[in-house]
């Protein structure tokens, strides 16, 4: 099967599954309409704590022990691979909102996001826009397709030795999908492209990594793929490194935003008139006409993508729920799209082609970002779409406050009133 064919199929299996479909269909959003909101009340005070706190442990019936402080975090073991040179943890004010009532493929129901962050009005913000779709009804949010690659490069001496090569690896294709299942039991080798640039060529392998967000996976997988090609190969390559630095890893890149790194999800809401103007405060055609205005402002700057501030929201709950923080600069990559309908509505969207996220290893383990994952009923295996899809309406609240409040020109006194001591 061409990985053509593969994602494809697995676009279809997303937005055509008959059960799906028929749960999304008979999705209660007028039950989730009067869901209560955690309260935004007293924002830092002792008093608000103890309240939310206590919404989460009567309502939710999580305890949060250790985000509480009522336990103190001492087994040091638990950090192998996870930090060198240990010497204590740094403390984030963690916040929480919601409910983000979500519709989707593997998220469904109403979810409170913990955010670790030290920006003032953040939480405030992402807030009001999920209360807005809430109201609104329901967040539809698909995981279309999935796949992280590493792209170890091969240099040889001319041009004739790459066309052996490349004709040597497509022959054994099945042997490096063996070497995979034989090095991971969650990672599968589902494609491989080569790129060729003068005396070099660079080999992307694809992997599919379960629930976990898979660089150290695919980087195990790819090395032992190598070692069996130098050992194999009729054409030795004079040099070969892991990484050629074109998998688009920890970076923006043009590639990934046309394809796939991690998981592709994207996530939509219809926003009627009314609750444009009594929650966010502005008009739907304020709210497309600065989206517009500056969707040409991002085109003109040479953006890799067109959104307001995807990283805001992605850094924070990466950090609150164990991600690798740094994958926030391809994570962020991808579009927010409003259109007004016909009868009024701001239809609102984004496309996010890069979460790199996952449900187990890395810091998923560790205390907090568990309790965090867990809050969200995303921790461990299984959870992996179900989390991506909840980062997709995360983003898609925070655009749709941000845009609001820059059409009413709220934008600055928000923050002068929330994020300044």
């Amino acid at each position: 099967m061409s990985i053509t064919k593969y994602k494809l199929n697995k676009v279809v299996d997303a937005i055509k599954n008959e059960a799906v479909i028929d749960r999304i269909s008979k999705f209660d959003t007028e039950a989730t309409k009067k869901i209560q909101g955690i309260s935004m009340r007293h924002p830092f005070s002792k008093d608000g704590v103890e309240g939310r706190m206590n919404y989460i442990r009567e309502n939710l019936g999580y305890q949060l022990p250790y985000l509480s402080g009522d336990k103190k975090f001492e087994d040091n073991d638990m950090l192998k691979g996870n930090i060198e040179n240990y010497i204590g943890m740094t403390h984030l004010p963690t916040g929480v909102f919601g409910p983000l009532v979500i519709n989707g493929v593997n998220a469904s129901g109403a979810f409170y996001i913990p955010l670790a962050t030290s920006e003032g009005a953040l939480v405030a913000s992402y807030a009001r826009g999920a209360r807005a779709c809430k109201d609104a009804g329901a967040i539809v949010s698909v995981c279309l397709m999935e796949g992280v690659q590493r792209c170890p490069v091969f240099k040889f001496n001319e041009l004739l030795e790459i066309g052996q090569f490349v004709v040597w690896l497509m022959e054994h294709t099945d042997e490096f999908k063996k070497i995979t299942n034989a090095s991971s039991n969650y990672a599968e080798l589902i494609d491989m492209e080569m790129n060729i640039e003068g005396n070099q060529v660079i080999v992307t392998f694809e992997f599919s990594t379960g629930d976990a967000a898979g660089q150290n996976m695919v980087t195990i997988c790819t090395n032992e793929i190598c070692k069996y090609i130098i050992e194999n190969t009729p054409v030795t390559p004079k040099a070969w490194y892991i990484e050629s630095n074109f998998s688009g890893d920890k970076k923006a890149t043009s590639i990934s935003y046309t394809s796939v790194r991690g998981k592709n999800v994207t996530a939509e809401i219809k926003l009627p008139e009314e609750i444009v103007n009594n929650v966010l405060k502005t008009t739907p055609a304020k709210m497309f006409d600065y989206w517009l205005t500056s969707f040409m402002g991002a085109v003109k700057c040479g953006a890799m993508g067109a959104q307001g501030h995807f990283s805001n929201g992605l850094a924070a709950l990466f950090i609150a729920c164990g991600q690798d923080a740094a994958c926030v600069s391809e994570a962020s990559v991808g579009i927010t799209r409003m259109e007004i309908m016909e009868d009024g509505s701001l239809y609102c969207a984004v496309t996010m082609p890069n979460l790199i996220v996952g449900t187990v290893g890395g810091g998923t383990s560790l205390p907090t970002q568990r309790e965090c994952l867990e809050l969200m009923e995303c921790y461990g295996p299984g959870n992996a779409k179900k989390f991506a899809e909840i980062c997709a309406g995360v983003c898609l609240s925070g655009e749709i406050s941000i845009i609001a409040a820059m059409s009413a020109g709220h934008f600055a006194s928000a923050h002068q009133k929330l994020g300044r001591k």
